[in-house]
């Protein structure tokens, strides 16, 4: 019975794996939660599909300027027509953080998609990454912000 159990197992996680692409399941997608009973699932090329911004930068987190570039946060939300006061960003890990709506900028915070030009992977703080132009002006260089600077974005969720 075990040998039946773990056989079965192996051969419906080889199943899910080999499918789940084809099911429209993206490992890679941004979760968007509007509300408890609507989340929208948006993959690189929908989130490229969006007004893009790039900037060059320094951060804490790496040595030298990095260049950036996604979709600002303001805009994804916008272009939902997401309402509320606030916002929960989550990362793969569970590492979670909460930002007023009010707090952005048209060209601050953005979800970053690409590092140097490059698709960001999980490895190296992929898929998408929240981060500011942190060199052009000092109120972006604050431990609220740096706080903010959520990588292997996962989730973004209402939570007022």
């Amino acid at each position: 019975m075990l040998l039946k159990n773990r056989l079965f197992l192996t051969l419906f996680g080889l199943l899910t794996t080999l499918t789940g692409p084809a099911l429209g399941q993206d490992e890679n997608a941004l979760r968007l939660t509007i509300s408890q009973s609507e989340t929208i699932q948006l993959n690189l090329e929908e989130l490229d599909a969006l007004a893009q911004i790039e900037f060059t930068t320094n951060t804490i987190w790496l040595s030298g300027e990095t260049h950036f570039s996604g979709v600002s946060l303001k805009a994804l939300l916008r272009q939902y027509a997401i309402k509320g006061n606030k916002i929960e960003m989550i990362a793969l890990d569970g590492y979670a953080v909460s930002m007023p709506i009010a707090d952005l900028e048209e060209n601050a915070p953005i979800i970053s998609t690409r590092l140097n030009g490059e698709i960001i992977p999980v490895r190296k703080n992929g898929p998408y990454w929240v981060v500011f132009p942190y060199d052009s002006n000092p109120k972006y260089q604050t431990e609220i912000n740096f706080s903010r600077s959520i990588w292997q974005l996962t989730h973004i969720r209402v939570i007022d």
